[in-house]
C-alpha cells in the first residue's frame, strides 16, 4: 500500500502531522472558528495575539486591499487572556494542537499573558513582540533586541512549554534580534511579521486607515519573509516557522528550503478559504513524490546549502 511521503514535522519539542499552521489573526479568536479551520487540514492553529487586560482597537477602516496584498492596522483587539485562555482550552480539548499568540506591553505582562496560555492547554506560546502599527508592542520592543531578550527571558521563567518569538521585517538587522531572543532561551523563532506600509486616499488627502500605520502582508510580503529566514537559519541554531505571503505549495516549499521547520498561512485564507491548506499539503507531497524524497523533513534548508556565502 503507497501511503505518499511523511508530511510530518517534529521541532521544538512538539510534533505536527504536517508542516503547516493557521497564523495568528486569521480566523484566531473564536474557539468554534478555530476548531473548525483545524479540520480543514492543517498541522495546528495560532490563536488571535491577546493580552492581560484585552484591547479594543483602532477605528475602521483597519483592513484594505493594496497591490500585491492587504494593509491591517486592527491595533490587536482581544477579549483578554481570561477569555482567550478559555478559548484556548476549548480548542485544545477538542484535539487541535493550538499555539497561543501573546503580547504586552513590558515583560511581565508577556509572561503574564503566556502562563495563561498554557494553563489553556497551548502545545507552545507565541511572542508577538513585533507587530508594526502598535507602538509600544512593535517599535519599543521588537525592534530592540534587549528589549527582546528581556520578553523572553521572562516568559521563560513562567512557562513550560516551548516559546517562539515572532519577529518583525522592520528592523535593520534582524539577524541580531534572533540572537537576543535564543541567547534568552527561545525554542523557536517565527519569521516575520507584517512589514509597516500605509495608504492615502488621494482625493480627500487623508490617510485610508483609522490607525494611518498598517502592516503590509499578502505576496508582497513573501520574498521579504524568504529573505529574513533565509538570513536568521544562518545564524541561530533553533527550528524557524516561516510565515509571510504564501499561497500556494510552491511558498510554502520555498520557506522550507531556506530553513523553515514549519509555515504559517494567513492572507491566503481570506482568498482560497480554508481549503487552502489541503492544496498546499497535497502540492507539498506530490513534489516530494516527483523528486523521490520520502519525507518533507528532507528538503528543510536545502537551499541554505546551495547558496553562495554572502558578506
Amino acid at each position: 500500500m503507497h501511503l505518499g511521503p511523511d508530511l510530518s514535522v517534529e521541532f521544538a519539542g512538539i510534533k505536527l502531522p504536517n508542516p503547516t499552521i493557521l497564523a495568528s489573526g486569521i480566523l484566531g479568536v473564536s474557539a468554534e472558528i478555530m476548531i473548525r479551520a483545524s479540520r480543514a487540514g492543517e498541522g495546528a492553529v495560532v490563536s488571535k495575539s491577546f493580552n492581560v487586560k484585552g484591547r479594543e482597537g483602532y477605528r475602521n477602516p483597519s483592513f484594505i486591499q493594496v497591490p500585491g496584498g492587504y494593509l491591517n492596522a486592527l491595533g490587536i483587539p482581544n477579549p483578554g487572556m481570561e477569555e482567550m485562555r478559555d478559548e484556548v482550552e476549548t480548542v485544545s480539548k477538542a484535539g487541535v494542537p493550538v499555539i497561543a499568540s501573546v503580547f504586552g506591553f513590558d515583560a511581565p505582562e508577556f509572561a503574564a499573558a503566556a502562563e495563561m496560555g498554557q494553563k489553556g492547554g497551548a502545545i507552545a506560546v507565541e511572542l508577538n513582540v513585533s507587530c508594526p502599527h502598535v507602538k509600544e508592542v512593535g517599535v519599543e520592543i521588537g525592534q530592540r533586541p534587549q528589549a527582546v531578550a528581556e520578553v523572553t527571558r521572562a516568559v521563560k521563567d513562567r512557562v513550560r512549554i516551548p516559546v517562539f518569538v515572532k519577529l518583525s521585517p522592520n528592523v535593520t538587522d534582524i539577524t541580531e534580534v534572533a540572537k537576543a531572543a535564543v541567547s534568552a532561551g527561545a525554542d523557536a523563532i517565527t519569521a516575520v511579521n507584517t512589514a509597516l506600509g500605509m495608504a492615502v486616499d488621494v482625493d480627500s488627502g487623508y490617510p485610508i486607515l483609522g490607525g494611518v500605520l498598517g502592516g503590509l502582508s499578502g505576496p508582497a510580503l513573501h520574498p521579504i519573509a524568504v529573505r529574513a529566514v533565509y538570513q536568521i537559519s544562518r545564524a541561530v541554531n533553533v527550528p524557524i516557522v516561516g510565515v509571510g505571503g504564501i499561497q500556494d505549495w510552491r511558498g510554502a516549499v520555498e520557506m522550507l528550503m531556506v530553513g523553515a521547520s514549519a509555515v504559517q498561512i494567513g492572507s491566503a485564507v481570506t482568498t482560497q478559504g480554508l481549503d487552502v491548506f489541503r492544496d498546499v499539503t497535497a502540492g507539498i507531497a506530490k513534489f516530494l513524490e516527483l523528486k523521490g524524497l520520502s519525507s518533507v523533513r528532507d528538503i528543510v534548508g536545502t537551499a541554505t546549502k546551495h547558496a553562495p556565502t554572502i558578506s
